[in-house]
């Protein structure tokens, strides 16, 4: 997937999880994940089994999944996660073959269940991509810009690690724009 500003994507074991997010493009306002056939376009495209027999409430689950991963990379850049999301989270990969828990910092660990119904795959996969970037030290770089019209998953480069927004060139420059204009409104007296 193309990321903003020709930034380079995830490593290998986080493309899976980048893309799942980025399926929401908020700013552009498209979601290929909108309808089932989106769904199976994307586990073909992945090299996961197609869902063959998927319903709409398993769409919505995977769509709420991705939300909630989305959630986890913002928590990476500085923003806590939402009230319930480490609950909701476990819950959804509970039916998957790894629970995945994700610590109020961001980090990630996991947990063996009963494998589950659909979207089982897609969510053990990601889960297990989750796992492999936690070990490799990647998982934290995994990020969701700042922006609120915007939330792009990226993938962290800098040597710090402390980037907010998918790209300076858009994201990065709108908010300085707006702080910039912020600061030099006419004093209201």
């Amino acid at each position: 997937m193309r990321q903003p500003g020709d930034r380079a994507p995830a490593p290998r074991e986080l493309a899976l999880v980048q893309d799942l997010i980025n399926t929401n493009d908020i700013e552009g306002r498209r979601d290929l994940l909108a309808d089932l056939d989106g769904l199976r376009a994307f586990c073909v495209e992945h090299g996961l089994p197609e869902p063959v027999a998927s319903t709409d409430e398993e769409l919505a689950t995977v769509r709420r999944f991705r939300e909630l991963l989305r959630d986890a990379c913002q928590a990476h850049a500085g923003t806590p996660l939402p009230a319930g999301s480490e609950r909701e989270l476990a819950e959804l990969t509970a039916r998957g073959p790894l629970c995945l828990r994700i610590g109020s910092d961001g980090s990630a660990y996991a947990t063996p269940t009963v494998p589950g119904a659909v979207p089982a795959a897609l969510i053990g996969r990601v889960c297990a991509d989750v796992l492999a970037a936690q070990a490799a030290g990647t998982w934290p770089r995994l990020k969701a810009c700042a922006a609120h019209g915007c939330r792009w998953a990226y993938y962290d480069h800098s040597p710090a690690g402390r980037g907010r927004w998918c790209t300076m060139s858009i994201c990065g420059s709108r908010a300085k724009m707006r702080s910039y204009r912020a600061g030099r409104a006419p004093d209201p007296r």
